[in-house]
């Protein structure tokens, strides 16, 4: 992998959050900006990055639907998981107070997540594609009286001022993001790392399917972390599963569960396996 570009691939513009994870994970990195998470992905693919940092689900908007339909489309590998706190700032242009605000811009999801702050202010909401675009394009044509919510990033890229931190109503918006490789990097087992190894598979057409391929984690003390459902295909005649386990295949436990599943499943694919990241160690964390 080293003789790969060092660059790590995200979607969206420079300051989104996709990017501040890409510079805490691997700030030996270059973060390369792309429109689309399958550019970033096929990036990786054709060898023109070593990583794709693509977030997977947000504690407060859900899944990245569109992650499951492209993951299979790919050869890709997980190699590692990061968990990165939606923390909004409230920006504008440099020398700005908050009472000459009159106007935010932002991504909807966003804007509903510092409503509160918001309304607090008297600001009049206006949508964006994104909150580091909202960023970008305060600082091209800077408005008296406008401002925007995003990273903390985006203000230092973007040379605004940070009216407020942590302007979100509730703390705790977290986005899981896994960083993807072109080749697999299954670490040695160490009993003294805690692994999560994510899996892809089929059910085959026969009742209780999906009951009978999970069965074996069960009876063999596998702790299920994650199980989503999505369609693979645009037939909608079978569904296909993302399934998050605690272990490592080299396990006699994983061992015995992996081949139930095999026998039950069909197009099984180890995605990978990787360390837990600290944040699941954090006491105040559910994530089991």
């Amino acid at each position: 992998m080293t003789d790969l570009p060092a660059i790590i691939a995200y979607q969206g513009v420079p300051g989104a959050y996709s990017h501040l994870s890409c510079r805490k994970a691997h700030p030996e990195l270059e973060a390369q900006a792309c429109a689309t998470f399958a550019d970033a992905m096929f990036m990786v693919e054709r060898g023109e990055a070593r990583l794709a940092m693509i977030p997977l689900e947000n504690s407060t908007a859900g899944r990245v639907e569109e992650i499951y339909r492209l993951m299979p489309k790919t050869k890709l590998h997980i190699v590692g998981e990061h968990f990165e706190p939606v923390s909004h700032c409230l920006l504008a242009a440099k020398g700005s107070k908050a009472e000459d605000l009159k106007t935010v811009s932002s991504h909807p999801q966003a804007l509903a997540q510092c409503d509160g702050h918001i309304n607090e202010l008297g600001l009049t909401q206006i949508a964006s594609l994104d909150t580091a675009g909202a960023a970008a394009e305060l600082s091209e044509t800077p408005q008296p009286g406008h401002a925007a919510i995003a990273s903390s990033l985006a203000a230092e890229l973007y040379d605004l001022e940070i009216i407020r931190e942590n302007f979100q109503d509730k703390t705790g918006n977290t986005t899981r993001f896994m960083i993807l490789a072109r080749d697999s990097h299954m670490p040695e087992l160490d009993p003294n790392i805690r692994f999560m190894t994510s899996l892809m598979f089929t059910v085959r057409n026969i009742p209780a399917a999906l009951y009978k391929a999970l069965g074996g984690f069960s009876t063999n003390g596998v702790n299920m972390l994650k199980l989503e459902s999505y369609m693979a295909s645009d037939t909608m005649t079978a569904a296909s599963f993302h399934l998050d386990v605690e272990g490592h295949p080299d396990e006699k436990a994983m061992k015995y569960a992996l081949q139930e599943l095999d026998f039950f499943a069909k197009e099984v694919r180890v995605m990978g396996t990787y360390p837990w990241h600290p944040f699941r160690m954090q006491k105040d964390q559910i994530i089991e």
